[in-house]
């Protein structure tokens, strides 16, 4: 590390201009390319992805994406003369529209149960030539604008669908740019040296948006989740930002020693870039750990994530030195050098409210562990109540398009017509045919189903089609439920005595066998991510107890943001107020990801918290010491790193997205508690209690372990020592906050 360090700083210039250039590239190669992502989360072997195949196969025009546009009367009918000519003139003119496959008008033909039974709402079906990750948001805007023109002060226009959706997705970068202003500012406030502030958001920003390029590229290789760059971008600027922030601190601090800048920048990076590549490493880990679930939308998601980690800790490491070395003393703010150069070098010790925080849980680890536990337990309760779902376009906010089409239907046909099932099946012989003649009627009857279409059987005569229209929405239980009780009781019986094998599709049902492959591989991912990251621990603090505490705060952090996401967006606390629409499920892949990423950044602050106490406890073999240091010296850097990661994850709320809005508050909240609950507070309460033990290892174990060393011995033997003027300050200041702490109450 040091030698990649010299040599960056050596050849600044050309360290600089070629991360210009991989970014300038990248780009370039992404605009040329276009992007290529999807948001259809197929699980090859369950019943719905053999029941699209057969659709696609025996009814292909129902292949592309179906968008629903609804229109609705105040007063009178749609079925007036006036109302039917204009939006007849409408259909027809959406009909003529590039990349519009088919429209079913309700006024013409079989399609008059598309007209409430109040005649106030009726909707026409839109369907696409492509699926909607296929479609442009020209050619949907398109659809909206021509329909739109069809409004008055009587006529109420709406419309709904994926492609549609296309058209409410927010442009530019303002979550991002909210984000990085914030980070700038803590930033600021945390040095009082402005040059030392933006070179963190520098080094982040071209990391992270030389990853969103290659993202891009990526999608042209493999399947990538259309909210993967998102997801990526909101990763990498906390983690960016904060790896870089833990690097410029680390050479702040020489510097105040009297340690020249290229030496102090080399010391930062072999030092600390060694705890940034570890923590890295570790994030990777977590993340690559959703390729054992073996789904290809998740993979896709797992690599998009750490490429971005990746390049960010490469920023870190490689173009952060050359930075730094351009701007010189400046990294200290002009008090600082002026203090420098009249006093000379002067001993940095932990002071102000970090340390004397560090001598309140000393004096009271018990109550103050205690107390942690029971914040993150309470925290965690709504995790119980978790349901895994589709959150659809009924979740969204008051104001889209999509979301009053929803309810106007919901109200004028039912939920269930917002989310129908499709049952689908090849076709035998005589006998199949005269048991899907009876389906329909026994469907009827079935409970929980409010109509179904009759039979339709494709040209060839081998496949048939049936629609059953549930009478709730698609997100609710019951619907889980009806798809089940079909699956297991109805469909069998109906099957028995022909060759039918009738597949249940639909949105709920895709979403029910999404989320029941991902429960249950959910237990091995996370004992593979656990076991990963307990062994990487094992190996750099050469202890027993370190990875297991890692491994149960890890849980608990995970366990307590969910809580607060269920507690946001199923239970809907506050979630209309944060413009994030209405309470609804979690979206079925949202644990795994949210694991992965979670696990992985627990990790780092356990990595930097605990590297410092190892340290201290390494020289002088004194663990009180080495807890109550290692808080003191990391706490403030700790919190600063939190607040910005915090303040760039809940910037994202302002997406406008659901999905990318959960990532962001679950984010958010797993930091916060753990930065300013778990690693300030829980774990030196208890690492005071458990003394020596923290570092007990086998004998057997320490012999046949690799070394693995965060800050390498032979570094820190060149590093500027701590004198014995120092200690016996460090000591005076100790008794200080020990007696200051008395009168704490508690």
């Amino acid at each position: 590390m040091a030698a990649l360090a010299r040599w960056c700083i050596r050849h600044r210039l050309a360290a600089v201009l070629l991360w210009l250039l991989a970014f300038g590239g990248v780009a370039v190669g992404a605009a040329a390319t276009g992007t290529a992502y999807t948001n259809h989360y197929d699980v090859p072997g369950t019943e719905t992805g053999r029941a699209a195949e057969l659709l696609q196969r025996g009814f292909p025009g129902h292949g592309g994406d179906s968008d629903t546009l609804v229109w609705h009367t105040a007063t009178g009918s749609v079925r007036a003369s006036g109302v039917e000519q204009t939006m007849t003139r409408t259909l027809d003119r959406i009909e003529d529209l590039p990349g519009i496959a088919s429209v079913t008008n309700p006024y013409a033909g079989d399609h008059g149960a598309q007209i409430s039974r109040d005649g106030r709402t009726a909707y026409a079906t839109i369907t696409f030539d492509e699926q909607s990750e296929n479609i442009s948001k020209g050619e949907a805007q398109a659809v909206v604008d021509t329909a739109q023109a069809a409004e008055s002060d009587e006529l109420r226009v709406e419309l709904g669908g994926s492609a549609i959706a296309l058209t409410e997705a927010r442009s530019g970068h303002l979550a991002e740019a909210v984000g990085v202003v914030v980070a700038a500012v803590v930033l600021f406030l945390a040095f009082g040296s402005l040059a030392a502030s933006l070179l963190p958001i520098a080094t982040a920003l071209i990391g992270v948006g030389t990853a969103y390029a290659g993202i891009a590229l990526l999608g042209h290789a493999m399947t990538v989740a259309d909210f993967a760059p998102m997801l990526g971008l909101l990763i990498g600027l906390g983690v960016g930002i904060d790896y870089a922030l833990f690097i410029v601190t680390r050479h702040r601090r020489s510097l105040k020693r009297g340690v020249p800048v290229t030496e102090a920048a080399v010391g930062a990076v072999a030092t600390t870039g060694r705890a940034v590549v570890f923590a890295g490493a570790t994030v990777c880990i977590a993340l690559l750990g959703m390729l054992i679930l073996r789904l290809g939308f998740l993979n896709g998601v797992a690599i998009a994530a750490c490429l971005t980690v990746l390049l960010t800790v490469a920023a870190s490491v490689t173009l952060l030195p050359a930075l730094l070395s351009f701007i010189g003393p400046r990294a200290l703010s002009r008090r600082e050098r002026r203090r420098l150069a009249e006093n000379g070098p002067e001993p940095e010790l932990p002071g102000g409210f970090a340390a004397r925080w560090s001598a309140f849980v000393e004096r009271h680890p018990k109550k103050l562990g205690v107390l942690a536990m029971a914040v993150m337990a309470v925290l965690a309760l709504p995790t119980l109540s978790l349901h895994l779902g589709t959150a659809d376009q009924g979740n969204g906010p008051k104001s889209a398009t999509t979301r009053q089409a929803y309810d106007l239907i919901a109200d004028g046909f039912g939920p269930g017509v917002n989310g129908p099932l499709t049952l689908v099946t090849r076709v035998g012989g005589a006998e199949d045919r005269l048991a899907l003649d009876h389906l329909d009627s026994t469907l009827a009857a079935t409970r929980g189903v409010a109509s179904v279409s009759p039979v339709t059987y494709n040209s060839g005569g081998d496949m048939a089609l049936l629609t059953v229209v549930p009478d709730s929405a698609p997100q609710s239980r019951d619907t889980s439920e009806l798809v089940d009780r079909l699956r297991t009781e109805v469909l069998p019986r109906a099957e028995q005595g022909t060759t039918l094998d009738l597949a249940v599709g639909g949105r709920t049902a895709a979403y029910d066998d999404f989320a029941s492959v991902i429960v249950g591989k959910l237990p091995l991912f996370v004992g593979v991510v656990i076991s990963l990251g307990c062994v990487l621990l094992l190996f750099a603090f050469r202890s027993i107890g370190i990875p297991l505490k890692a491994a149960v705060m890890n849980v608990a952090a995970v366990a307590s943001a969910f809580g607060v996401v269920v507690a946001i967006f199923q239970w809907g606390w506050g979630s209309e107020l944060l413009g994030l629409g209405r309470a609804g499920p979690i979206e079925p892949f949202l644990p795994v990801i949210m694991v992965s990423v979670l696990f992985g950044l627990s990790m780092d602050y356990q990595v930097f918290l605990v590297s410092r106490m190892y340290e201290e406890w390494r020289e002088t073999g004194d663990n009180r010491r080495a807890v109550r240091v290692g808080l003191a010296e990391t706490g403030r850097v700790i919190n600063s790193a939190a607040v910005i990661m915090i303040s760039v994850f809940l910037a994202f709320v302002l997406s406008g997205d659901r999905v990318i809005a959960m990532f962001g508050i679950a984010l958010a909240a797993a930091v916060a508690l753990d930065a300013f609950v778990l690693r300030t507070l829980l774990v030196p309460a208890l690492m005071h209690l458990l003394g020596g033990a923290n570092w007990w290892l086998p004998s057997w174990l320490e012999r046949r372990l690799p070394h693995i060393s965060i800050e390498p011995p032979e570094h820190r033997a060149t590093m500027p020592r701590k004198t014995a003027h120092e200690d016996a300050l460090m000591d005076a200041l100790v008794k200080e906050q020990q007696q200051d702490v008395r009168d704490i109450p508690g």
